[in-house]
C-alpha cells in the first residue's frame, strides 16, 4: 500500500476519486471538499467497534470490524467501479486501519490506490494552522448595510479578481435577515473546510477580496487564524448614495413574505426598541417597505460606524462611488486598489 503525504495531496490536485471511509456521521460533521463518503462502518457499527476497543481489547475490536466488513467487500468494489476511475485516494480519521483496509481491498481489486497519511485529522490541523493563511494578501471590502458589498464581491469575481465569499460559503447574508432565501447552513467545521478549499485554488501573489464581516455569520464562526488575518488586512470602505442602498435592500428582501420580514425584525427588537419594531411592523403590513428599511438602517448604520471607529486595521481607506452602474463602480474599486493599496 502506498500513502500520500497531506502536503503533496494539497499541492498537487488529482483527478483520482477521493474516498472518505469514515462513518456517515463523521462525514456529515465535516469532510474534505470533493470527497465521496463510502463508509466501512455505519454509525452504529462504528460505535460497536469503539466500545469493543475500549471495554475489551484492540484485538477483539479488530475481529469485530472484520466480521462487519467481510460481507460488504463485494458491494464496496461495485460502488467504486461505478465512478469509472482507476486512481483512488482514500482517507479515514487518522490514516489508520480503516483507510489502510480500504486501500488494500481496492488495490486487490485492481485500482491504483493511495491513502492519506494522517487522514482527516491532519487535514484539519493543517487548514487551521496560522501558516496556512500566512501569505494570502487580503483586502476587506466594507461599507454600511445596503451598499451592495455582496454585489460588488460577485462583480469583482466576474472581472477576474480573486474573491472569498464567506456569506456564500456560510449560506447566510450576515444579519438578522441573512437566513432569508438561503438553504441549510453547513456545519462550522465544514464551513472552515470549504473556505480552505477556495483559498487553496488562489494565486498567493495576487490579492483576495473579502467582504467585511463580524466574526459570527449567522451561526457560523470564522476560524481564529483567518479572523486575525482579516482584522490586520487593509479595509476599503465604500460609500454609495442612500437611493442605491434602499434599492439594493428592496431588491434583496422585497420579495419575501410579510411574515418572514416581521419575524426577522423581531430578532433585533432589543436593539431597535419596541417602538421601532412597532413602526417597522406596521409599515410592512401596509407594504411601505422603504419605511421599514429606514428603521433597520438606523440601527445597522450606528453599529457599523461604531465598529469602524474601533477597527484595528492599520490601513483604512474610504471611497465614494457615483452613479448606480455596478460594473462601472467595480472598475473604480479595482482602479483605486491598484493605485492605493499595498501589502507588506
Amino acid at each position: 500500500m502506498e500513502y500520500i503525504a497531506l502536503h503533496e495531496f494539497l499541492l498537487n490536485p488529482s483527478d483520482a476519486l477521493l474516498l472518505d471511509v469514515r462513518s456517515p456521521a463523521e462525514y456529515e460533521a465535516g469532510h474534505i471538499p470533493g470527497a465521496v463518503n463510502l463508509p466501512l462502518f455505519t454509525n452504529d457499527e462504528r460505535a460497536q467497534v469503539g466500545t469493543e476497543y475500549k471495554q475489551r481489547s484492540p484485538e477483539k475490536a479488530l475481529l469485530l470490524g472484520l466480521d462487519i466488513i467481510g460481507p460488504k467487500m463485494s458491494e464496496i468494489i461495485k460502488q467504486v467501479k461505478k465512478y469509472k476511475v482507476q486512481d483512488v485516494i482514500v482517507h479515514c480519521w487518522r490514516g489508520g486501519k480503516r483507510s489502510q483496509s480500504m486501500a488494500w481491498l481496492l488495490g486487490f481489486a485492481g485500482f491504483n490506490v493511495k491513502y492519506i497519511q494522517g487522514g482527516y485529522k491532519e487535514y484539519r490541523r493543517n487548514i487551521l494552522n496560522s501558516e496556512f493563511f500566512k501569505d494570502f494578501k487580503i483586502i476587506i471590502l466594507g461599507g454600511r448595510t445596503g451598499m451592495g458589498k455582496t454585489g460588488f464581491i460577485h462583480t469583482l469575481r466576474d472581472m477576474g479578481e480573486q474573491v472569498l465569499d464567506l456569506e456564500e460559503l456560510a449560506r447566510h447574508k450576515g444579519s438578522a435577515f441573512g437566513h432569508l432565501g438561503e438553504s441549510s447552513p453547513p456545519t462550522n467545521e465544514q464551513f472552515e473546510n470549504n473556505v480552505a478549499a477556495v483559498l487553496q485554488k488562489f494565486d498567493k501573489a495576487k490579492r483576495i477580496w473579502v467582504e467585511n464581516e463580524s466574526r459570527l455569520i449567522g451561526g457560523i464562526v470564522i476560524a481564529q487564524e483567518l479572523w486575525n488575518k482579516m482584522k490586520a488586512a487593509p479595509l476599503l470602505n465604500i460609500e454609495v448614495s442612500e437611493k442605491q442602498r434602499l434599492n439594493n435592500i428592496l431588491n434583496d428582501y422585497g420579495h419575501f413574505s410579510k411574515e418572514e420580514l416581521i419575524a426577522s425584525f423581531k430578532k433585533i427588537e432589543k436593539r431597535i426598541g419596541g417602538q421601532n419594531l412597532k413602526i417597522a411592523t406596521e409599515a410592512i403590513e401596509v407594504d411601505d417597505l422603504t419605511k421599514a428599511i429606514q428603521v433597520a438602517l438606523k440601527y445597522y448604520d450606528k453599529t457599523y460606524d461604531y465598529n469602524l471607529s474601533v477597527n484595528t486595521s492599520p490601513d483604512i481607506h474610504k471611497l465614494s462611488l457615483d452613479g448606480e452602474n455596478i460594473e462601472a463602480q467595480t472598475k473604480t474599486i479595482i482602479d483605486y486598489a491598484d493605485r492605493n493599496i499595498r501589502f507588506n
